[in-house]
């Protein structure tokens, strides 16, 4: 049994694991993010492997980074949340440090690779993965094969104009499909349907201190499953983006599954079964055709750590 390691790294923690042929995670190790990034970041990843390879023979290594990834798979292009890595190859760095082949991809790229081999997408040759989260991150998996584009950088679905001159994004556009439907969004859609109905909005704002500005996404999802009206409604317009957004998508990959992971999704069938009518609304030749099956991840947070892993061994 061959095993590889698979490492995962977020805002707060870089999550490394060993995993085997079946996607099972055997061992698990954690350390803090440093808010410096760079050489220090790419020390931590290194170290995180070193424990792992204590105890366990890995013969590769993958790493689950949020950013623009080159297509030869080695260096960090831009990485519009970490410090320090633009134009670095990871790669040969971390190299320097771990005797592994190592593999470099794009966070949602492995969360998406992961569900295809693992989770909601496994079966599918033709499917997209989009991460419902802070903002919105995708991936496409094309003939079983994961769609990276010519220089590294497809399936970047949060930055698909929706909206002309529209809301501004991080990415510098305007208009941008994450500015709709992620969890930003949701708490906007929220806020201003409070500042419509506040008299309405008691019970949503209860749950926190009082204030739109003590309210979190989880306020949010629990207020929606007690039937909340103001929750419900921005939920609502979050799926209606969302369907939209998945009908565009789909004209051009034309998948048979669309997996829906990230935060967001732990609010369940409240997400996804008005973005499904949406789907149906909004697809150009809607009912002359069939539609993606619309589901839930089933990897939680492992999906970038598991994908990432499979990736390497490739």
């Amino acid at each position: 049994m061959s095993l590889t390691i698979g490492i995962d790294i977020g805002g707060t923690k870089v999550l490394g694991g060993v995993v085997d042929e079946n996607g099972k995670i055997l061992a698990t190790h954690r350390e803090a993010t440093p808010k410096e990034g760079g050489v220090a970041l790419t020390t931590t990843i290194a170290n995180v492997a070193k424990v792992l390879l204590r105890d366990h023979d890995a013969v590769a290594m993958g790493v689950s980074a949020a950013g623009f990834v080159s297509s030869d798979r080695e260096t960090m292009l831009a990485t519009p949340n970490i410090s320090g890595w633009n134009g670095v190859n990871l790669k040969n760095e971390l190299g320097k440090l771990i005797d592994l082949p190592i593999v470099i991809e794009n966070d949602a790229n492995a969360a998406a690779w992961g569900e295809a081999v693992f989770g909601a997408g496994v079966g599918e040759a033709q499917m997209m993965m989009i991460t419902v989260g802070t903002g919105i991150g995708g991936g496409a998996v094309i003939e079983g094969k994961l769609h990276r584009g010519a220089y590294g950088i497809a399936a970047e679905f949060g930055h698909l104009r929706v909206v002309p001159e529209g809301h501004l994004c991080g990415c510098g556009a305007r208009g941008c499909f994450e500015q709709y439907a992620s969890g930003n969004a949701l708490m906007r859609h929220v806020r201003e349907a409070i500042n419509a109905s506040p008299d309405a909005a008691h019970n949503l704002l209860a749950r926190g201190d009082g204030t739109i500005a003590g309210l979190s996404g989880h306020h949010i999802t629990d207020a929606a499953r007690d039937g909340d009206p103001i929750a419900l409604a921005g939920f609502n317009t979050t799926a209606q983006w969302l369907g939209a957004g998945i009908a565009s998508l789909s004209v051009l990959f034309d998948p048979a599954c669309v997996v829906i992971g990230g935060g967001v999704i732990d609010a369940g069938e409240i997400l996804l079964a008005p973005t499904r009518v949406a789907l149906e609304r909004y697809m150009p030749f809607s009912g002359k055709h069939p539609t993606p099956r619309i589901v839930a991840a089933t990897l939680g947070n492992d999906a970038g750590l598991v994908g990432a892993a499979s990736l390497a061994r490739l």
